[in-house]
C-alpha cells in the first residue's frame, strides 16, 4: 500500500484531543442515564423478569402499578457519572451537549480528512489489506510486536480498525440514539421499528458504547505497548525525530493531559451538582439549539401511521407516579368509587379570566380518535398500547376559540409530584406543552387504553397523551386545562413538574 507520509498534523492532534474529551462525557452522562434504569430489554413492554441485563440486585413485582420507575433509580458517584446522584434530567442534558459536539468534531475531522488526503491512511484502498491484517493479528496473539517498517503510519489491522470505529460504529450510534426520540418515533415509526424498537435501539446503543468503550482501552493500551516512543512522539509533536529525550518529553506531557481532562471531566459533575438550576439553564440552551434544527419541524404522521398494530401492544406497562391518596386528592378518590360520577376537568382561559367545566362524559362525546403509539419515559422503559380519546384541540374547542396571546396549554393533575426540587411539600402535578404539539392528531385527552377503560395507575378516567413527547409531558389524572401566555409564569416557571424537579428540557421530542 502507498503511504501518504507519517507527520501529523496540528489540527488531527487537536482533533483527536477533542474527541477523548467528548467521548468520555458521553460516556459518563450516558452512565447517569443508564443508573436512572438500570436494566435492559429487547422487548418493548420491559416486562419484570425480561430483561437480558441488568446492574441492580432489587426485584420488580409481577402486578403493575406498585412500582415506579424512580424507585428503580440508582445513585452514583459524581467521579464516575455525569453529573450522578441520581440526575438523569442533567444526565441527559450533558449527553445531548457532548452529542452534539461530537458529531461537529467528527464532521469538521471527515471533511479535513477527505480534503488533505489522509483518509488513505485509513481507509483501505486494496484487498491485501485483510490478509495484512490477518498476519498483524497473529503476531499480535503470539504477544509479539510488528515491525515498525508495517506502519505507514498505521498497520493495517490499525486501518481497518479506524474504519470501522469512524464510517461504521460512530454513525451507528448516532442512529440508535435518535432512535430513541419520540419525536422520530412519530414522524418514522418504521426507522424505530427496524432497530427493534424503543427498547431494541437503546440495548444496540449500549452494546455499542461497550464497543466503543472496549476500542479505546485497546487503542490506548497498544499506544504503550506497540513501539511506545515512535507512538507518543507523534501524538504529541506530530512527527520527527524519535529520540529518548523527545519520547520521554511527549510522555510527561501525555499523562500530564489525560489527568487534566480527567479532572475537568470530574469537574463538571461538582460544578453541575453545586447549581442544579444553572447547570440545567445553561445546557438546555445549548441543547436547544440541537432540537430546533433536527427535531421541532418533525411533524407526526398520523393515522398514515402503519408500522404499529395491534399485534404489537405490550404485555406489561411500566408508571411513574402513583394514583392520589385521599390525602392528596379527596375528589378524585371520592369519584373513582363512585363510577367516576360528579369528576370535572376545568378548561380555563387563564388570560381573561374565563374557565368552564366538563364531565368524563362531555369528553366521550366528543370524536373519537384511535391508534396505537409507543409510551417512552425519559428513564430508558417504554410500552406499546392503542390509546383511545378526544383531540385536545377538540376539548379545548368547548372553551371557545383560542385567545389572543396563548402561546402554551398547561395540563395540571389531580395527583401530586413524587418530589420537589427543593424537598419543599408536594404540588400537583403540571406540564405545559406548545401550541404546534397541542394541534397534533395524536395529542388527545385519553379514557381507554386497548380498548378497556383507562387503568387507575395509568391515569384514569383521562390522560393526556402527547405522542411526539416523552411521557413526563403525559399528564395523568387530568384536572385542569388552560390556556397561557408563558410557562415562566407557573410552577418554578421550567414549563413543567419534570422540569422544575428533574430538570428535564421543556422540549421533551427527545
Amino acid at each position: 500500500m502507498e503511504a501518504v507520509g507519517s507527520d501529523f498534523p496540528l489540527w488531527l492532534r487537536a482533533q483527536h484531543l477533542i474527541n477523548f474529551i467528548l467521548i468520555g462525557m458521553l460516556i459518563r452522562s450516558g452512565i447517569e442515564m443508564l443508573a436512572s434504569l438500570p436494566r435492559l430489554w429487547w422487548r418493548n413492554d420491559c416486562a419484570p423478569g425480561r430483561e437480558w441485563l441488568k446492574f441492580t440486585r432489587r426485584k420488580l413485582p409481577a402486578e403493575e402499578g406498585v412500582y415506579t420507575s424512580l424507585m428503580d433509580e440508582r445513585s452514583v458517584h459524581p467521579t464516575l457519572a455525569l453529573p450522578g446522584r441520581e440526575n438523569i434530567g442533567l444526565g441527559r442534558h450533558w449527553h445531548g451537549a457532548s452529542v452534539m459536539l461530537w458529531v461537529l468534531n467528527g464532521v469538521v475531522y471527515a471533511v479535513l480528512l477527505f480534503a488533505t488526503g489522509l483518509w488513505r491512511r485509513i481507509i483501505p484502498t486494496s484487498w491485501d489489506v485483510f490478509g495484512e491484517a490477518w498476519d498483524s493479528l497473529l503476531i499480535y496473539l503470539s504477544f509479539d510486536v510488528p515491525d515498525i517498517s508495517h506502519f505507514s503510519p498505521y498497520d493495517s489491522l490499525q486501518m481497518l480498525g479506524y474504519t470501522f470505529v469512524i464510517f461504521i460504529l460512530a454513525p451507528f450510534m448516532m442512529l440508535s440514539g435518535i432512535a430513541m426520540s419520540p419525536a422520530v418515533r412519530s414522524r418514522f415509526p418504521w426507522f424505530v421499528k427496524a432497530f427493534g424498537g424503543h427498547q431494541g435501539a437503546r440495548s444496540l446503543h449500549f452494546i455499542g458504547l461497550v464497543v466503543f468503550s472496549g476500542f479505546i482501552v485497546m487503542h490506548v493500551t497498544l499506544v504503550f505497548l506497540v513501539h511506545r516512543d515512535h507512538n507518543v512522539v507523534n501524538m504529541v509533536f506530530g512527527g520527527g525525530e524519535v529520540t529518548a529525550a523527545r519520547a520521554a518529553q511527549a510522555v510527561v506531557i501525555m499523562i500530564a493531559t489525560i489527568v487534566a481532562v480527567v479532572v475537568f471531566w470530574i469537574a463538571l459533575s461538582y460544578w453541575s451538582l453545586a447549581d442544579r438550576a444553572r447547570a440545567q439553564r445553561v445546557t438546555e440552551r445549548f441543547t436547544e439549539i440541537g432540537r430546533a434544527i433536527f427535531l421541532n419541524r418533525l411533524r407526526p404522521i398520523g393515522n398514515k401511521k402503519r408500522a404499529l398494530t395491534d399485534k404489537d401492544i405490550s404485555e406489561f406497562h411500566w408508571t411513574n407516579g402513583l394514583p392520589p391518596t385521599a390525602e392528596e386528592s379527596k375528589p378524585w378518590t371520592e369519584a373513582r368509587e363512585n363510577g367516576w360520577e360528579g369528576l370535572t376537568i376545568t378548561l380555563r382561559d387563564d388570560i381573561n379570566d374565563v374557565e368552564k367545566t366538563v364531565t368524563i362524559g362531555d369528553l366521550k362525546s366528543l370524536p373519537k380518535h384511535s391508534y396505537v403509539a409507543t409510551h417512552t419515559c425519559m428513564q430508558g422503559w417504554s410500552a406499546t398500547s392503542r390509546w383511545t380519546g378526544a383531540r385536545l384541540i377538540d376539548l379545548m374547542d368547548l372553551l371557545g376559540p383560542r385567545p389572543d396571546g396563548a402561546r402554551y396549554l398547561l395540563v395540571e393533575s389531580y395527583g401530586l409530584a413524587q418530589k420537589m426540587y427543593d424537598n419543599r411539600p408536594r404540588e400537583p402535578f403540571y406540564a405545559a406543552i406548545d401550541l404546534d404539539s397541542t394541534a397534533e392528531e395524536e395529542t388527545i385527552m385519553a379514557y381507554e387504553r386497548n380498548g378497556h377503560p383507562l387503568e387507575d395507575h395509568l391515569g384514569a378516567p383521562a390522560r393526556l397523551r402527547v405522542e411526539s413527547n416523552h411521557g413526563y409531558k403525559h399528564v395523568k389524572w387530568v384536572s385542569r386545562i388552560m390556556w397561557i401566555h408563558d410557562y415562566a409564569d407557573y410552577g418554578d416557571g421550567r414549563g413543567g413538574t419534570r422540569e422544575d424537579s428533574a430538570l428535564q428540557a421543556f422540549n421533551g421530542r427527545i
